[in-house]
């Protein structure tokens, strides 16, 4: 299928993919589509950036019955951001619909407005597996009507241990249902629960899951002592505006954060343990160039919405091949020269081998003692973020507050950077140099002709 005209979709969904600039398939979504639409169930293997959110949103949305007033479609993803990407697109698909309405239901927000929301009913639900049998549980959500149910980076839902949820979830569907998978990598229980709930599902594999051209790739053997010595010279050499360093533990992650930190180096953790304010503070500053280094496990970095990425480091080997292809998969997209460096103790080498194994080839190695010579120069974010105390559902807009900023404030319209809503705060990215400025007139002065708190993120 080299074009979306090939599927028997609607004309009004190829009008709206035109509009929203879907010129061909992609492989995930050219090879998923077909049996998508026909109702069949779907286990499907694809990378993160494959386009695999319309390679089952396209189908969901062209098969509703917008009349019916019931939930119809179900979509579980492993964290609210992946959530909130999921909808948002599916929110754009569905423009070629009248009257669909698409919920978000996650953890880490008061469950009372989500109640509320779906009282006045919904076509179409994605939402955490927690939060969604936190509804089940008190009878606010009725999967009765269900046609479809996605489960979106199913295996990364297993290692966050949701596995018995999302088994708890699909017994309370009608059997009737159509069930797809897609999965970044293709562990044993992803096969056992597709064994158990899917019915002689179509077997998709994206072959683009593979080799990239656009990322330059690097390893280096280093001994465990000079691991943090090696990271903190490959930054000081390559001087990356964004950068994800891959840690294997939770621990590993704050201590190599707290290092780099000491360093000079602009570093923030993210990991299963972080509060879900803490954990939207942490990507609003990687996001809008307040931070430049994400120290990362595998778990909390899937399905992280990062337009540009030059770098990823493996602190050290990822568990298995597949697993490594996803986080070097992050950088390296839209056309843009990725670089990926991996290093690994003489003890990890194993792992090393099954890469190549997986392969067929040899990977490239770095001179660890010429790297290690590199002179320390801490990369220096050119942005910081403000945390105003006021956000959606206080009526704030984003105009809103670049009007108190380039007005009463009296900053060039250049030095404000990314704006980013949240329903009762806000954070604004604005120039270092005049950063202190921003936050002393905002204190001072008012956004959206009140006095509202403002503070460094």
């Amino acid at each position: 299928m080299s074009s979306f005209n090939d599927f028997g979709l609607s004309s009004a969904m190829r009008s709206n993919l035109d509009q929203l600039g879907f010129a061909r398939p992609t492989e995930i979504q050219a090879k998923a589509l077909a049996p998508g639409l026909a109702g069949k169930d779907v286990i499907a293997m694809a990378r993160t950036g494959s386009g695999k959110t319309a390679a089952f949103g396209i189908s969901l949305v062209e098969r509703l019955n917008p009349r019916l007033f019931a939930v119809q479609a179900l979509v579980l993803c492993p964290t609210r951001e992946l959530a909130d990407q999921v909808a948002k697109a599916i929110r754009e698909l569905a423009r070629a619909r009248d009257n669909i309405k698409v919920l978000t239901l996650c953890g880490g927000v008061a469950i009372g407005p989500q109640i509320g929301s779906l009282s006045h009913g919904a076509h179409i639900v994605v939402g955490t597996p927690g939060r969604i049998q936190d509804h089940l549980r008190k009878q606010t959500l009725s999967l009765a009507r269900l046609k479809t149910v996605v489960l979106d980076e199913a295996d990364r839902m297993l290692d966050m241990g949701f596995q018995e949820a999302m088994e708890g979830i699909l017994s309370q569907t009608p059997s009737s249902r159509q069930t797809m998978m897609f999965s970044a990598t293709w562990p044993a229980p992803i096969r056992e629960l597709s064994k158990q709930y899917q019915k002689s599902p179509i077997d998709v594999r994206a072959e683009e899951v593979g080799d990239n051209p656009d990322i330059e790739e690097l390893f280096y053997e280093v001994s465990p002592q000079s691991k943090s010595d090696a990271i903190v010279a490959l930054l000081s050499q390559r001087q990356p505006e964004s950068c994800i360093v891959f840690c294997t533990t939770k621990q590993q992650c704050d201590e190599m954060a707290q290092e780099l930190g000491e360093r000079g180096f602009s570093a923030l953790p993210l990991h299963g343990d972080l509060e879900q304010r803490e954990r939207d503070s942490v990507l609003v500053r990687f996001g809008n160039q307040s931070c430049s280094i994400l120290v990362a496990t595998d778990v909390a970095a899937r399905g992280l919405d990062i337009k540009s990425l030059p770098l990823v480091i493996n602190a050290e080997p990822a568990r298995d091949p597949e697993v490594h292809t996803h986080r070097i998969g992050r950088t390296g997209r839209a056309g843009e020269q990725g670089h990926a460096v991996t290093f690994c103790t003489p003890a990890q080498g194993h792992k090393i081998s099954r890469i190549e194994s997986e392969r067929g080839r040899s990977v490239a190695w770095g001179d660890t003692e010429a790297l290690l010579a590199t002179p320390l120069r801490p990369v220096t974010p050119a942005m910081r973020t403000l945390c105003i105390a006021g956000g959606r559902k206080d009526k704030v807009r984003p105009g809103d507050v670049m009007g108190a900023l380039t007005g009463e404030a009296g900053l060039p319209g250049g030095a404000v950077g990314k704006i980013d809503l949240f329903d009762h705060q806000c954070f604004v990215a604005v120039d270092k140099s005049l950063a202190a400025k921003a936050l002393s007139r905002l204190e001072s002065g008012k956004v959206k002709g009140r006095k509202i708190r403002v503070r460094y993120a």
